[in-house]
This record gives structure tokens, sequence and C-alpha cells, in this order.
């Protein structure tokens, strides 16, 4: 008999976790946990979450709580009597009841090399840190934020041109391939749960809008990291002419966005045929932006329009 599993899940980074449980023989998802449908767009249509489509084409059925906590959601996940309830990128915080509820315990896959990168914006933080690498964590959940005992772990270098969108891609086909192989040796007593160092975590909180406002007295290495990390969300952004002007990162994976050079913090000058900016330690050379409510474009066109760019300060 399959092991029952419960996946909890929403955004597209679950997506290849709940796709690998579907196509592996020897488990069986009876149901799918996700958020409720929320408006979203510029018609604010109500819009399900990513891993509900995937349940709806695969015929499972699906529970949409506001919160786990909510009367009669426990009793409809024991209903299921579940030997596994696999986690990834739910949204919640699972209660001491749900933990405790499936034989072989609730299993997360976590975007980061625990215990490094606890919380909600893992990828973002590794990039924004400048670390060369992270990786995916196969782990037991308890009761803490990401704290409990460790299965599995692996590592992926990260390129200098990352993005928050191609390591999210990345991590997120790691995630579901690290996940299978790591149950089959889980449940068959290859692995054994290893605790963490809880004394060199480091902690990724949820990102807000305001996380994107450029500092132009950090360093251009700084910049550069923050502009990568933060797309596609927050998106890193400053002020020219009292309209937000995003600051996106290059299309070309190899172009260079730090120079040295001096130009006051924000001071914006010539640079070949583009610009760059002025900030607390070197140059930042931008690649593409995009006003408010235009599209995005290369540096190149943006001066076609905007030649009066050169010589502002902005922020």
């Amino acid at each position: 008999m399959p092991y029952r599993v419960i996946f909890m899940g929403t955004p597209e980074f679950a997506v290849p976790a709940l796709r690998a449980l579907l196509e592996a023989p020897e488990f069986a998802v009876v149901c799918v946990v996700t958020q409720p449908d929320r408006p979203a767009g510029r018609g604010q249509k109500l819009q399900m979450p990513p891993i509900k489509q995937v349940a709806l084409a695969h015929g499972v059925p699906i529970l949409q709580p506001q919160k786990l906590r909510e009367p009669g959601v426990f009793e409809q996940l024991q209903a299921y009597a579940p030997d596994l309830i696999v986690v990834a990128a739910f949204g919640q915080i699972l209660r001491q009841d749900v933990l405790e509820l499936p034989r072989y315990g609730c299993i997360n896959v976590h975007a980061s090399l625990l215990p490094r990168w606890r919380g909600a914006a893992p990828i973002q933080a590794a990039i924004r840190a400048g670390d060369s690498e992270t990786g995916v964590t196969i782990m037991l959940m308890d009761a803490g934020l990401d704290t409990g005992d460790v299965l599995r772990q692996r590592a992926i270098p990260i390129a200098p041109n990352e993005t928050g969108q191609t390591l999210h891609d990345k991590l997120a086909a790691l995630g579901g391939e690290l996940l299978i192989e790591t149950l089959r040796d889980y449940l068959s007593g290859k692995i054994a749960p290893q605790p963490q160092d809880d004394a060199a975590h480091t902690y990724a909180p949820m990102l807000k809008k305001e996380d994107g406002l450029i500092n132009w007295t950090d360093s251009a290495l700084s910049i550069a990291r923050q502009v990568r990390a933060y797309y596609p969300y927050p998106i890193a952004y400053t002020a020219w002419r009292g309209q937000l002007l995003k600051i996106l990162p290059a299309a070309a994976p190899d172009s260079v966005t730090v120079r040295a050079g001096n130009a006051e913090p924000g001071e914006v000058i010539a640079h070949g045929d583009g610009i760059a900016i002025g900030t607390g330690d070197g140059l930042y050379v931008p690649q593409q932006v995009q006003l408010a409510g235009r599209a995005a474009q290369a540096i190149r066109d943006f001066l076609n329009g905007h030649r009066a760019i050169i010589g502002a300060r902005l922020g």
C-alpha cells in the first residue's frame, strides 16, 4: 500500500514537490491544503494558487482554510489518516495537533541550507548577503520556525548574476528531486534526523515592498545584490522627478553593473552609451529601468526619451 500523504503548499515553488509526489508510485496524495484564492492583478480577479491548479488537474481533494485552527479543519485532516504531511511554502504555521497527526511526521521542503536563512524569504536573503552557495533542506518539522531536525541537504552555487527568480526556479526543481529521494531513505531507515546548530542560524523575514528602496549611500556591490535579489518582488526602486523608477537586473547574464569611479550618492552621470549612478563606494551601472506605469526599457532606449536624467540626483 502506498504511503498516504497530505500536501500543504501554495506558490510556484511548491509545484515541483507536489508533482514529484504525484508521480512516485509509493506515495498517494490524498489531499492538498493550500491558501484561499486571492484577488490579483489590475482587475483584482480571484486567482487560485498554483498548487490548487495542479491538484485540480489530478483530481486530488482540496482544502483552503483561512487558518488551520478554524473549527473543523483538524477533523477534516484527521479523516484522511495521513502517514505523512509534506509542506512546501505553505504560508501558515502548523499547530501542534497537526504536527503530531501523521505517523511519520511532517516533512518540510525549505529553500536554504539550514540553519542559515530560516524564515519566509531565504532565496532573496542568500543573494542579498552575497552568499556563494545555497540549497534545499528536507527537514522534520517541529513547533519552531524552520528549527526541526535535518534529513538531507543539497547545495548549489549562486551564479554571479543570479536573480531571485532564477534561483527560485533552480531550488524549486531541486526540492522536488530531493524530496522523493529523501523520503525513500527516511522511510526505509537509511537516514536519521540530525539536529540543527541553533547558534549558527540566520533569519530571513518576509519581504515588504519598502525593502526594495535603494539607499544610494550603500556600496555599488550591495545595491547590485539588492537589484538581483529582489527581482521579481519587491523590485529595487528609487525616485526621480517625483516618480517611482524601478531598477531591474540586467537581461544579459554577463553584464557588469559595478564599476570603480566617483560620483555623489544618487548622482547620475554619463557612462559610455548609458549611465552610471554614484553610491557610497563605486558606481552602479543600470542595464534596465522602468518608470511607474511604463514598460521596462534597456537603458539606451530609456535615454532616448529621458536624457534629462543625466546630472539628476536620485532618491
